[in-house]
């Protein structure tokens, strides 16, 4: 089944590119990009079709920004948080930048120490498409596999950004994989229906050949 317009997903993405530093007031600050806009990445690929995302750089113009959190894998404590101002998201020209303290919590501290000393390098975020708020484009690749490439135009709501503990992690898996599962199932309809097309195009024409050869 194809994923439905505002169901959450999530995308685990490599934020090697994460700043640290510690303040002198005791703050521990994280900064970096969660995503960034119009650079296509792979969601899913097989030998019959790759399936591409990018965003939009207008997608978080209308996005429910009041309450996100950080978390570890999607899960447990929450280290920073949009509403009591120790994470702030923020779209830019080059995509969703997030800042956050993390020297409000032990735990947050320990995670902080494990991204400056590179342990932790991963990130992931959790949100929903609005109503709408996509397009697809339909190409064919080099190789001659279907290209298709989804541009999210519009997110509902974003959810929360997490480090992530591995290069991929459950939840991201099964979003990416039920939108893979739709596009596989639409790529099967289609084969199936050229497939009935023919057969009833030579049904027509075996009809035709019997009806003029009784009329001979």
């Amino acid at each position: 089944m194809p994923v439905k317009t505002n169901e959450r997903e999530y995308r685990r993405l490599d934020v090697a590119n994460l700043e640290t530093r510690a303040e002198d007031d005791g703050s521990m600050i994280v900064e970096g990009y969660a995503t960034t806009f119009s650079q296509p990445y792979t969601l899913f690929e097989n030998t019959e079709m790759r399936l591409m995302e990018q965003v939009d750089p207008g997608a978080f113009s209308s996005c429910d920004l009041s309450d996100v959190i950080m978390q570890y894998d999607h899960q447990g404590r929450v280290f920073a948080r949009t509403r009591n101002g120790t994470l702030q998201v923020t779209p830019d020209e080059h995509g969703l930048r997030i800042r956050a303290d993390l020297g409000g919590t032990t735990l947050g501290r320990q995670l902080f120490e494990e991204i400056r000393g590179g342990y932790t390098d991963r990130m992931s975020f959790g949100f929903t498409v609005a109503p709408g708020g996509e397009s697809r484009e339909e190409t064919r690749s080099e190789d001659g596999r279907k290209l298709i490439t989804r541009t999210i135009l519009a997110f509902s709501k974003l959810f929360d950004v997490s480090a992530v503990s591995l290069p991929a992690n459950d939840a991201t898996e099964i979003s990416v994989r039920s939108l893979a599962d739709g596009e596989i199932a639409k790529a099967e309809a289609e084969c199936l229906a050229i497939a009935r097309r023919k057969t009833k195009l030579r049904l027509m024409r075996l009809k035709m050949e019997v009806n003029n050869h009784e009329h001979r």
